[in-house]
């Protein structure tokens, strides 16, 4: 697996500015207090949350975005009710199927990340099936995490790394960060450059811990399902204003 040039990432020491995100990741939160809000069960509002990230998604273009990568379950989720989990996996299986020519068509590359051992046998069949289907678009690429957890994601990177320095293909002496990145399930994609919180909540729950290192954070009130272009363009447009240091100074 080759090394990744990050775009925008500090270089000989020095920063550099973007005058828009490359990479923006969202933690899409909201949904179920948006269906419950409304009489309805979390799963209504987890239904309407997919339709906003096609919305989303297809304004990235015209926003300069080239990388979206949207979290949407992590290793904690299966604490929820059996009901809502096992709503949530027949919707991602029906999203799926629903929408895959629609990418294919609209120029959009699928990656997963996260760990699948978990997840059942006609899911990953599914997911499988459209990375490949649409592994020679380029106009957006969207990166779903599933099963996701960033401590679960460095864990397996490291276990990765060790089985490697075990048969002697690695040398434990030059194993460095950029090393370790390698063996993420995000080595092919650049570190975000924006991650976006929605529903009031301002922390990162285990979202890409690794990669947003240096990224800018946005936190809004705004439930998911509610989340419009209008409001993402506006958060787009902020992120130019900002000056991304990298712990440099500026010259």
């Amino acid at each position: 697996m080759p090394a990744v040039l990050q775009e925008g990432a500090p270089v000989d020491g020095a920063y550099h500015e973007r005058t828009g995100p490359r990479h923006v990741a969202i933690i899409m939160d909201g949904n179920g207090r948006w269906a419950q809000a409304r009489g309805k069960p979390r799963l209504y509002g987890h239904h309407a949350g997919g339709q906003r990230v096609r919305e989303i998604m297809e304004a990235c273009p015209d926003l300069g975005i080239k990388y979206l990568t949207v979290f949407a379950f992590s290793t904690e989720n299966w604490k929820r009710t059996q009901a809502e989990v096992s709503g949530l996996m027949s919707l991602f299986r029906r999203y799926i199927t629903r929408e895959a020519q629609t990418l294919v068509d609209h120029g959009v590359r699928v990656r997963f990340i996260g760990d699948r051992i978990r997840l059942d046998e006609t899911l990953v069949r599914l997911m499988d099936e459209l990375e490949l289907l649409t592994a020679d678009n380029d106009l957006l690429h969207l990166t779903v995490a599933l099963n996701y957890g960033g401590r679960d994601e460095v864990a397996r990177a490291t276990k990765r790394l060790a089985r490697e320095v075990a048969a002697g293909r690695l040398d434990p002496e030059r194993v460095d960060a950029e090393t370790l990145a390698r063996y993420l399930d995000t080595y092919v994609l650049p570190d975000p450059d924006l991650v976006i919180r929605t529903s009031g909540e301002a922390r990162i729950s285990n979202f890409l811990l690794w990669q947003s290192a240096y990224s800018e954070y946005e936190f809004v009130d705004t439930l998911w399902p509610d989340f419009t272009r209008a409001e993402f363009s506006r958060l787009v447009a902020n992120f130019a204003r900002r000056e991304r240091r990298f712990g440099a100074v500026p010259t």
